[in-house]
């Protein structure tokens, strides 16, 4: 019998339960992640809606193979001041799998974990989250 897994507040929770900070105090606009923000509109203009995370790694694997589209890491958008994930070329994926995949529950940094992600029009993202 396996044993059961004690659920452990994850660094995305705790983000989102922090508060916002004013933007008078942080100098402008503040703008969450995707994770954080549950969700984000790509610079194609798809909105994409959190759907479920953090992911059982088993499941991460079946969606880096089956998803629609994947995703590993983020970058900020300066002119359209939004963060935006960094989306993966087909050939890319495997290699980056391997990476996330060694990085989930990892005791050191970075840290990997994965999200579903859905758009409007059914496509699936998954989207690795690394935290440094």
């Amino acid at each position: 019998m396996s044993k059961k897994r004690k659920r452990t507040v994850t660094l995305a929770e705790v983000v989102a339960a922090m508060p916002s900070p004013p933007a008078e105090e942080s100098g402008g606009s503040y703008v969450l992640p995707p994770v954080t923000a549950r969700g984000f509109t790509d610079a194609d203009g798809c909105h994409w809606r959190l759907a479920r995370g953090p992911l059982d790694p088993r499941r991460a694997k079946r969606l880096a193979v089956t998803a629609d589209v994947m995703s590993m890491g983020t970058y900020y958008d300066d002119q359209a001041e939004w963060w935006l994930p960094r989306f993966l070329a087909d050939a890319e994926r495997p290699a980056a799998w391997l990476e996330a995949r060694a990085r989930f529950s990892a005791a050191d940094l970075p840290i990997h974990e994965a999200y579903e992600f859905t758009a409007d029009d059914g496509r699936v993202l998954l989207f690795i989250e690394t935290y440094c």
